[in-house]
């Protein structure tokens, strides 16, 4: 005799009238060129710790993520289509955004960021002496940091109408001490007199 025990079956609860996404593509959420590139970064270093694999890039990783970090500087609307890259490529371009801070947004904050890191960059890796006070006299000029910028301190006194009446009976007290002090000239007072005759 069979057991009469059915597997139930759970059916999510869905929602009429709504659309769903043709593809997967559609369904992923818009990102920034900077989010994209940090994603695929992120998802590249976690495979390659699974499977215990080194992320080296080659000297032509290199240079090829080199020139298209410098063009999408140039012109941060720039969407480049990185599934055509090797994953050395991409990971040494997440790099070099990562260094600037998301050189890539077009936003005038992140802008100075990538300036001031690529002048701190410059600081400390050049020979020349020239160079490095350079790059650091920038850094100091840059706002916020003000590292020459000469400030006047002004310290706010609140008195109450008191304490302002009463300094300022002795202010008028020490200045009529004074006055009273100083003895006026005799008017009309005659110190020599030189005789003169008229030929």
């Amino acid at each position: 005799m069979m057991d009469d025990i059915r597997t139930p079956i759970m059916v999510p609860n869905i929602e009429d009238n709504i659309p769903l996404p043709k593809s997967a593509a559609q369904a992923f959420p818009e990102l920034t060129t900077a989010e994209e590139l940090e994603m695929r970064a992120n998802t590249i270093k976690l495979i390659a710790d699974l499977l215990g694999r080194e992320i080296e890039p080659t000297p032509e990783d290199i240079s090829t993520a080199s020139d298209m970090a410098e063009e999408m500087m140039k012109n941060p609307a720039l969407r480049p289509e990185f599934s055509q890259y090797p994953n050395e490529t991409m990971a040494y371009l997440a790099g070099l955004v990562a260094q600037t801070n998301c050189m890539l947004v077009n936003d005038l904050a992140d802008f100075k960021l990538y300036v001031l890191n690529s002048l701190v960059r410059v600081a400390e890796t050049t020979k020349n002496p020239k160079e490095k006070i350079a790059a650091l006299r920038s850094i100091g000029e840059v706002d916020g940091v003000d590292a020459f910028k000469n400030r006047t301190e002004v310290i706010h006194t609140i008195k109450t109408p008191e304490e302002a009446e009463n300094e300022l009976q002795t202010m008028i007290s020490n200045l009529r001490a004074r006055l009273k002090d100083k003895k006026p000239k005799e008017e009309h007072e005659i110190i020599d007199v030189v005789e003169i005759t008229e030929d």
